[in-house]
């Protein structure tokens, strides 16, 4: 099985994949491989496919895009989004110093996270943070003895965790019971009402977020519900809501996956709000994947061609360091060489170097290609380079974003010196 989702801003003309007018073959004759290829038309089409339903038709806007930032968190990927008008969802402090450094303002970003530290609470009340999504008592408690040491008022939401079954990878729900983030609804008052009690704390919103790569639109509509039930609640006990936050998590065609469109999809909910009568409140959207998915692929070279007695493997440069989600999700990506032939197809797997079995990036792949072509990995730009890493001392790939007919390199491949240059050997 090898089926070629339809890609935004990358194409085939006369038998080899573009990215926008350039040919992929060019970029890794540049720059080598592997490395990560963006383009800058499919990352603006999809935030204006979200901003076309933020708006009303007499203008007045009724959402706001807050791109989560884990997904790829690249300073030109960030700085196309801020041009752009784009707000940010981010859970660290180091994502909160990449978005001030990429030109995104303060004032529009909201920190969620299970975790945050004390250092990196101070860190975002003194950038000014739009709001902490917040997920426990302790969590809260927290903030609000920091917020007091600095003698300021920590805007907050508090995530709700619905208990709605998203129908995508365990790994990547967060809605459940069982998962680690947001507070059960059953406790959701009585921690407003704890809130509502702390001098250095206000409340602005509430917050849900469900998981990641859900294709269908029924769970979103029946964790609204619940949250709008809440809200309702909140009011009746006289703790007033200003935003909803309907968190992110849209999916993208991967192979055969059919979610909505975005603007339909986010026009779905904003309509569900209205008509439940809360179309007064600010409603933020924090789409990740949908936003950066399809906008980026993994370029890589053939190495080897490895015929097996039950198996053929067609090993790569590229390897789970640089793209982990197949290992550790089993996901599927679709795989192409950059130039079409008429050789013969092979069924293989295809696989890198590092030495782990599960070291691979696609099953049972037909492909017609022999050592020294290129293949795309496509739909890569959604926790690729993100979850990369150096195991085997490898080097991160290089990131480049094409523009027209235009190539930016966006992140220079590592070297292997740089691998270790921050260690230090024992002394004589």
């Amino acid at each position: 099985m090898n089926s070629v989702p339809s890609l935004n801003g990358f194409s085939i003309i006369q038998q080899e994949w573009f990215a926008e007018n350039v040919p992929l073959s060019q970029i890794a004759k540049e720059f080598g491989t592997p490395t990560y290829v963006y383009s800058r038309k499919a990352l603006t089409d999809a935030f204006n496919a979200y901003e076309k339903a933020c708006f009303k038709p007499n203008g007045e806007r009724r959402a706001q895009v807050h791109y989560a930032m884990k997904a790829n968190s690249n300073l030109a990927i960030l700085n196309v989004f801020a041009r752009l008008g784009a707000g940010f969802d981010i859970v660290s402090a180091g994502e909160l110093a990449r978005v001030l450094a990429a030109g995104g303002e303060a004032k529009k970003i909201v920190f969620s996270g299970v975790g945050k530290s004390r250092s990196e609470m101070i860190a975002a009340l003194k950038a000014g943070v739009k709001c902490f999504n917040l997920e426990s008592i302790p969590e809260l408690s927290r903030l609000n003895e920091v917020a007091a040491s600095l003698g300021v008022i920590a805007p907050i939401s508090l995530r709700v965790n619905p208990d709605v079954d998203p129908k995508t990878h365990p790994y990547i729900s967060t809605g459940l019971k069982g998962n680690k983030f947001g507070i059960a609804y059953d406790e959701v008052i009585n921690t407003y009402r704890e809130a509502a009690s702390m001098s250095n704390c206000k409340i602005v919103g509430i917050d849900c977020h469900i998981g990641s790569q859900i294709t269908e639109i029924s769970p979103y509509l029946d964790a609204l519900d619940r949250v709008l039930e809440l809200i309702k609640s909140l009011g009746d006990n006289g703790i007033n809501i200003h935003h909803l936050d309907i968190g992110g998590g849209l999916g993208i065609n991967y192979a055969n996956d059919t979610p909505p469109a975005i603007t339909d999809f986010a026009n779905t909910l904003l309509n569900h709000i209205e008509a439940k009568g809360y179309g007064h409140l600010e409603v933020l959207f924090e789409p990740g994947r949908s936003l950066v998915g399809n906008a980026g692929l993994l370029l890589t070279t053939v190495e080897y061609i490895k015929p097996g007695e039950t198996k053929n493997f067609c090993i790569v440069d590229a390897a789970m360091n640089d793209l982990m989600r197949p290992a550790m999700y089993e996901a599927y990506h679709s795989i192409v060489p950059v130039k079409q032939s008429n050789m013969p197809n092979m069924t293989c797997d295809v696989v890198g170097p590092i030495c782990e079995s599960g070291d691979w990036l696609g099953r049972d792949r037909e492909l017609n290609v022999q050592a020294g072509d290129q293949l795309a990995i496509l739909s890569a730009g959604a926790y690729g380079f993100t979850m990369s890493s150096n195991y085997n001392t490898r080097g991160r790939a290089a990131e480049v974003m094409v523009d027209g007919s235009t190539i930016h390199l966006i992140r220079e491949r590592e070297s292997i010196e740089s691998l270790f240059a921050n260690e230090k050997l024992l002394p004589a």
